[in-house]
């Protein structure tokens, strides 16, 4: 979220900025790709459940659908912000453009705080965020799905309320369903996962046995525990997870130096992604400070929860056994911490590669869901696997044969995608 003076869209806008320079894209062009092409802010009334109405500020920005409709997720969240929403819609359009699947970039949300809200109060304002948008999404226009507290719950009630709006069946206008009623096979587990085969390829590339290796990782939701749970079955091992605490409004860092196993920590985890603290000291682990993650003595470093993670004052605290950072968050390291990351020599997973094997998955639901025919778990996670080798390594390869930082890498690669896009289109 953006706290105090950090802003994650000039930020965005900033990463764009070199890029443009490096490809030497003409005036027009820039001007098209550093701005949304549209977006809508809007009021979603809601009846409370003690009879009293309550109006949440809702979102929907749609960055560029050049190479194809605008995909995106839905963030409920207390302070969510348009900019945030903005700077996530553009790393959108660069993440659908690097692993090169035909969609662009899109992103949602509503300031809401789901953890004081009833389910019925979820439902009000899931469907009532779909009605404000209705004419400008859809399966051929804008794609939405799961984020930041936001679940497969949420995109049914909003998949509800678009078919009866427009009075035909449109499973696939939103993706992260529940399974049975259109969602994919292996899509829960698929951008933990995907971040997870681009570090075996990373590793495989440094002559590093992953068998040997240690990781850290920041944040305990979805993308972390099965990032978690993969790179431990390839026989890595965590020694610490990092998570928040909404009760004690903190985050703490959770370290088990002789391996954590990943069910046991999923266990005593709630739906948030929160670890009771008084199992986890029964169970052996030390409780540390949140920001501890950082400073571990690990191989890897994993930050896979929000923005702005990985900044200047938190990245001089790297220890210097780390080889590798992948992250897992949408924008958890700034430019100035880009900055320490190259001249300690780490090799680092941008989070559009290292993440986009959620919206990968989301596509492959798509797909199923457009056909009317679905796949097996093996078979959409095999599809998953090749997509993000095959995107991983012609990252790689740029950033090696033009000697650039990988994030500069991948950016050369998704924006002139489409900057090309866009003049094929005549637009500029």
């Amino acid at each position: 979220m953006a706290t105090g003076s950090f802003n994650p869209f000039k930020m965005a806008q900033q990463q764009f900025d070199a890029v443009a320079t490096q490809l030497g894209l003409d005036q027009a062009t820039c001007d098209l790709l550093r701005n949304p092409n549209r977006e809508i802010h809007f009021n979603i009334p809601v009846r409370m459940d003690d009879g009293s109405y309550k109006v949440f500020r809702g979102f929907r920005v749609q960055h560029n659908d050049a190479r194809g409709p605008a995909k995106g997720g839905i963030r409920f969240h207390p302070h969510e912000t348009i900019d945030t929403v903005r700077a996530l819609s553009m790393w959108m359009t660069w993440k659908t453009s690097v692993v090169d699947i035909p969609l662009g970039g899109g992103k949602g949300g509503v300031i809401c705080d789901p953890h004081n809200l009833s389910l019925r109060e979820q439902e009000q304002i899931c469907r009532g965020w779909v009605r404000a948008v209705a004419p400008m999404v859809g399966p051929i226009q804008d794609v939405p799905a799961p984020d930041v507290m936001t679940n497969g719950q949420h995109m049914v009630w909003m998949l509800d309320e678009y078919e009866k709006i427009t009075g035909m069946k449109m499973p696939g206008f939103i993706t992260g369903k529940p399974l049975g009623l259109g969602g994919s096979l292996g899509r829960t587990e698929a951008t933990g996962y995907g971040a997870v085969y681009t570090l075996r390829e990373a590793l495989k590339e440094l002559g590093i046995d992953i068998a040997k290796t240690t990781a850290a990782f920041q944040g305990f939701g979805n993308v972390s525990q099965y990032a978690l749970d993969l790179y431990t079955k390839l026989g890595g091992k965590a020694i610490a997870v990092s998570c928040w605490d909404h009760h004690d409004q903190k985050s703490y860092t959770f370290r088990k130096k002789d391996g954590i196993q990943f069910q046991t920590l999923l266990d005593i985890t709630n739906r948030f992604g929160e670890i009771d603290k008084e199992k986890a000291t029964a169970m052996g682990f030390e409780i540390l400070d949140g920001g501890a993650w950082i400073e571990q003595e690990v191989d890897i470093l994993v930050p896979a929860a929000l923005e702005n993670q990985v900044n200047a004052e938190t990245a001089t605290k790297i220890a210097s056994s780390v080889k590798v950072i992948v992250e897992g968050a949408n924008g958890p390291t700034t430019p100035e911490a880009d900055e320490i990351i190259k001249s300690k020599g780490i090799w680092l997973i941008p989070d559009f590669l290292a993440n986009a094997g959620g919206v990968t998955c989301s596509y492959f639901e798509q797909v199923q869901c457009n056909m009317n025919y679905f796949w097996t778990k093996e078979e959409v996670l095999a599809k998953l696997d090749e997509k993000m080798t095959h995107a991983y390594h012609a990252v790689s390869e740029v950033a090696r044969t033009r000697n650039v930082y990988m994030r500069d890498a991948a950016y050369l690669i998704s924006v002139s995608r489409v900057a090309e896009a866009c003049k094929m289109r005549g637009w500029v």
